[in-house]
Order: C-alpha cells, then structure tokens, then sequence
C-alpha cells in the first residue's frame, strides 16, 4: 500500500487581498461616472437648438423683464402700505368704538339708577295721594275724580282699599262711574295667560 498522499494546504483566505481588487473597481467606475455627468446635458443643448447655448439670450427682454418685477414689486409694496394703514384706521376705530361703548353703557348704568330713583320717588308720591284720596270723605273726593280724566282717576282708585274706591264711585255721576269702570275692569284684559 502506499502511503496516503499528502494533503496539500490551501491557502488561508484573507480579507484584504480579495477587498482590494472591489474597492479600486469601485472607483474607476465613479471616475467614468464622474467624466460622463455633463455629456447628456451638453448633447442635449447641443441637439436643441444647433447653436451653444448661452444663459442671457436676450439681454433687452431680460432688462424688460427685470423692469416689469421692479414695477410690480413697487406696486405691490404700494399696496402692503394701503393695507397697512387701512388696518391701523380699523385698529383706531375699533378702540373709539370700544371707548364709546363703555361711556353708553355706563351712561346707561347711571340712567337706569336715574330712573329707578325717579320711579319710586313717583310711585311713593302717587302712594301718598292715594292715602289722601282714601282719609277724604267720599262726598267731597267725587267731584275731585269726575274732574280727572277716566284713565288717571282710574288709576287712583285701582290702588285704593276696595270698600274706599266703592264710596267714592257711589258719589260719582253715573257716566263718569261707568267709564272709570271700564277702564278698571279691562286694564289687564291683553295681559298675558287672560
């Protein structure tokens, strides 16, 4: 028999040598990336047109141009300042408005008060007549009503004592004690729930 052959080595693999060949592959290929880049574009102004293609083509339509923006910006800042002041004139009427509003309603305030004072000072005075009304003698009080006219005599009597408010309408004409009747009996008929 022979004896077993042996074995040969390969060998060892190591990362550095296989890497190195990938990397400078690597960046050859951008090199030629990098040189093409601009080719497309140059045959396409090429193609475009016949001629170089140039970035001003017309250097008075440009001129034209850059005067048309400059007068729209102009017009434009023009506006803005419109704007501007008519939004302070808002601002300055909103504030006038808002003073005027709390001088009316204090204004509003001191009148109710005003009113309020008047009023109860015209309901004790009317108060006070009626107690006058009632200490009268009825005989002497009904020439006094059928003097007043219905609606105000009606009044007085509607806030007198009832048995009182009786004498008094027994002592009046019989014309006059029926229209003040009348008006007693229908002051609350289109209040409402009637």
């Amino acid at each position: 028999m022979k004896p077993p052959a042996p074995r040969t080595l390969r060998p060892r693999w190591r990362p550095g040598r296989s890497l190195l060949p990938l990397i400078a592959a690597a960046f050859a290929l951008a090199a030629v990336l990098r040189i093409g880049d601009g080719i497309g574009l140059a045959l396409a102004l090429d193609t475009r047109s016949g001629a170089s293609p140039t970035i001003c083509p017309d250097p008075a339509a440009n001129a034209a141009l850059l005067r048309a923006l400059e007068d729209r910006e102009q017009k434009l800042a023009l506006r803005e300042g419109i704007i501007a002041d008519r939004a302070q004139a808002l601002r300055l009427a909103e504030a006038r408005i808002d003073e005027r509003l709390a001088t009316l309603i204090a204004a509003e305030d001191a009148l109710s008060k005003t009113v309020a004072v008047a009023d109860s000072g015209a309901d004790a005075d009317v108060s006070r007549l009626v107690t006058v009304y009632e200490n009268m003698k009825p005989k002497e009080a009904a020439p006094l009503f059928e003097a007043m006219a219905p609606e105000f005599a009606a009044g007085f009597l509607a806030r007198m004592r009832p048995e009182q408010a009786a004498a008094v309408l027994a002592n009046l004409t019989p014309e006059v004690g029926y229209s003040i009747s009348v008006i007693m009996a229908g002051r609350n008929a289109g209040a409402p729930g009637r």
